[in-house]
């Protein structure tokens, strides 16, 4: 039995479910490539063309898994966003919560390392930029590209390593997480749902699995129609001594990458993920729970969010103009150390912003904490995905900005 208030559309948009849905497609698909494709330089682009071109449905079955990866990744967001935003994270639910963003960081690493498997320029330059991008850790960086790629370039063993993590290693880990995930769920008595008396209780079967079986044959049949229409992305094969203009990272990076054009590395790549994540794992520890299971806690949380979007969707385009085309902190301060110049400068700038923000929501709306960080998490999240955007679709050659109908 469940209550009726739970099992609304719009309670969970059947995220978690589709998700799931998305992953048993991933393993499915994935098992039957791996019985024609080759994880070796040599082989694996030609066994890509056989894939697509020579064997029964192969091309087929191919794009299903690519467009179902990419879902995957979009679907698992979407549902740790509604999570938060509907307050599910607290008591009894925090561990659950901790989970889910290890899921969502698996989630991102399984498509990550299957971008390389085609071994085409696409993905071989991408996934040098992002695995360039670890260098910039300190003291270990250099240590973990030459760990993940088995040498100091992208090659032969960095494929190997990248087809056994994304056929074997996360998958197996992805499993345990999920089931411990689900069994969570269940101990907690489902999603979260405002507290409400004399809650009208219904039986599972059919109110709840047949709105989550339309909901699946419905995303089957979007991920075929897509499949049936859009062949995944196959570029000539990869070569090392060609590097495309622009190099772009894997499209779930190129927030990160965006950044990196405008911060030092160690700020863009280490301390602003860390106080993102670093922050939600500490939240549900250390905020008393509020009104769970209600979106954004409150009416007052509610009008905070959405001017938190409006803001970041206006602020990010405007910072980036700005400091490509009027601040030049390495050339007004040559001597000094490009942590400071490119780096410290610039996060102050940002918290200083952030301060102004926070000061004028307190004074406008006299929040609680939790609005507050709806608020702030809000302006990170729509940050990103404009970041991501304009990285994608407005950064052209030598990575300088343009429009989309010009790249």
């Amino acid at each position: 039995m469940v209550t009726e208030t739970s099992i609304r559309f719009n309670r969970t948009f059947g995220l978690g479910g589709m998700a799931l849905l998305l992953f048993t497609i991933q393993l499915v698909t994935g098992m039957v490539l791996r019985f024609a494709y080759i994880p070796s330089p040599e082989k694996a682009y030609d066994s890509i063309l056989f894939i697509q071109h020579e064997l029964l449905l192969g091309g087929f079955i191919r794009n299903i898994h690519h467009w179902s990866g990419i879902f995957f990744v979009i679907l698992t967001f979407l549902h740790f966003v509604r999570v938060f935003f509907a307050q599910a994270i607290f008591i009894p639910r925090r561990v659950n919560w901790v989970i889910g963003i290890f899921l969502l960081l698996l989630v991102v690493l399984s498509n990550f390392t299957g971008y390389l498997l085609p071994w085409d320029q696409l993905s071989f330059w991408a996934v040098t930029v992002a695995t360039n991008m670890l260098s910039y850790i300190p003291l270990i960086g250099d240590w973990l590209v030459q760990v993940i790629r088995g040498g100091n370039d992208v090659g032969s063993a960095t494929l190997l390593n990248f087809y056994n993590f994304h056929t074997g290693i996360l998958p197996i880990i992805m499993v345990i997480l999920m089931v411990w995930h689900f069994w969570k769920v269940r101990k907690a008595k489902g999603v979260a749902v405002p507290d409400e008396n004399n809650e009208v209780r219904v039986p599972s079967y059919p109110n709840l699995l047949l709105k989550e079986l339309v909901v699946g044959l419905v995303l089957i049949a979007f991920i075929c129609m897509l499949a049936a229409i859009f062949n995944a992305p196959l570029l000539d094969r990869a070569n090392p001594a060609y590097s495309p203009n622009p190099a772009k990272a894997p499209w779930y990076f190129m927030g990160i990458q965006e950044l990196l054009m405008h911060i030092h590395p160690f700020f863009a790549f280490i301390v602003l993920p860390l106080l993102f994540f670093g922050g939600l794992i500490w939240l549900p520890f250390k905020i008393k729970a509020g009104n769970q299971g209600l979106w954004f806690h409150s009416e007052k949380g509610k009008k905070m969010a959405i001017q938190a979007a409006v803001l970041a969707l206006l602020f990010t385009p405007v910072a980036i103009l700005i400091e490509d085309f009027f601040l030049h902190f390495e050339s007004w301060l040559p001597h000094w150390p490009k942590a400071i110049s490119e780096g410290l400068i610039p996060f102050l700038l940002l918290c200083g912003s952030f301060f102004i923000y926070l000061v004028y929501l307190r004074r406008k709306y006299i929040p609680d904490s939790r609005e507050i960080i709806i608020a702030v998490f809000t302006v990170f999240t729509v940050s990103y995905i404009v970041l991501s955007v304009i990285g994608i679709w407005f950064r052209g050659e030598s990575m300088q900005l343009n429009w989309p109908w010009l790249i």
